[in-house]
């Protein structure tokens, strides 16, 4: 028996034009992130499979006036790295919000000097060539500015540092770099920041539940073995962000797995045939896979282990007078004694 869920994914002139111009048969569970705007969980006998899939090229649309009942009307937002795919689908989203792009954005370095139209709005790119003090300039013009950046993994840090010496608030969307490194350069020096490896919102919520999951019922997984196998656009250098927290919570739930480990899954023929993926979305999509295996091939093992587990933890609770007298196996994975 089986049940299946489903679950659906004013242009500004400045008085600077040089500045703006411009499956074995052991209990098992496989788990998958990644594509088009849908997430799919069945649950089997012993299996356990969940999907949500993100593999979308935004459609970049024309500028529209921003709604006058919008409540963020005014508020200006620098999108760095606006000539990548994430930064341009965010100037989408951020003019539909009723945000301002402002018409200036951080490069890479031969790039800079160019002007590329975005959302119908013609934005200056600069390269790292006096960054402080056009950002100075741009927060001096803009004073609620909000930096958004979807740069490159290798300037994360140094993009943060700039950030708060300017003093100005930001969002990180790149992944990688040094996180430690970000958060103490954010917390020196007390500007506001929101710091994520995944800004998707039904990708969080995953997340999430994966977090209170690894907090509630520690090592509930170990023994298991993991297979992790992850993809995405071959523009991608680096391991996703995504796949760092969902490890670290299978981390928590004691299973043994090292970030070299992942599979990295690049090769766009590979991802066809693997996993399926539109040849349209090969540009731009997400796909992870998250495999457990459980260490027994007898399925009514794990029932009999947690029946055991069940039983030492109801014989400490009568040794220690415990008031509570009824129980359930969601207080005994609470306990994390896992055996």
């Amino acid at each position: 028996m089986a049940s299946v869920l489903r679950v659906p994914a004013k242009i500004f002139q400045q008085d600077n034009p040089t500045l703006f111009s411009g499956g074995r048969r052991q209990n098992s569970a496989a788990l998958f992130s990644g594509g088009a705007g849908r997430s799919c969980s069945v649950f089997g006998r012993q299996k356990l499979a969940t999907r949500i899939s993100s593999m979308s090229t935004p459609k970049i649309q024309h500028l529209e006036k921003p709604s006058a009942s919008s409540q963020h009307l005014g508020l200006p937002i620098m999108v760095n790295g606006c000539n990548g795919k994430m930064g341009r689908a965010v100037i989408q989203a951020a003019v539909s919000a009723g945000l301002h792009p402002v018409p200036v954005s951080f490069s890479r370095a031969e790039e800079s000097g160019q002007t590329v139209e975005v959302c119908g709005k013609e934005i200056k790119l600069h390269g790292p060539s006096g960054r402080e003090n056009i950002l100075a300039f741009v927060v001096d013009e803009y004073p609620n500015l909000i930096v958004v950046d979807y740069t490159v993994p290798d300037v994360v840090n140094d993009n943060a540092e700039l950030y708060c010496k300017v003093g100005v608030p930001f969002v990180m969307g790149t992944t990688s770099g040094d996180r430690e490194r970000v958060y103490k350069t954010v917390k020196d020096s007390n500007v506001y920041a929101v710091i994520s490896p995944q800004m998707g919102k039904q990708v969080v919520a995953f997340l999430a539940a994966m977090e209170i999951m690894a907090e509630q019922f520690p090592r509930a997984f170990s023994g298991y073995s993991l297979q992790v196998m992850e993809f995405h656009q071959a523009s991608k250098l680096d391991i996703s962000g995504t796949a760092k927290a969902v490890i670290s919570c299978f981390q928590k739930l004691g299973v043994s797995f090292e970030l070299d480990q992942i599979q990295q899954i690049r090769d766009p023929k590979q991802q066809v045939e693997m996993v399926g993926v539109p040849e349209e979305y090969l540009n731009g999509h997400a796909f992870h896979m998250y495999h457990l295996t459980s260490p027994d091939e007898q399925n009514i093992s794990i029932y009999a282990e947690g029946t055991v587990d069940a039983t030492i933890f109801l014989a400490k609770k009568i040794q220690s007078g415990a008031e509570q007298r009824i129980y359930n196996m969601i207080d005994v994975l609470r306990e994390g004694n896992m055996r």
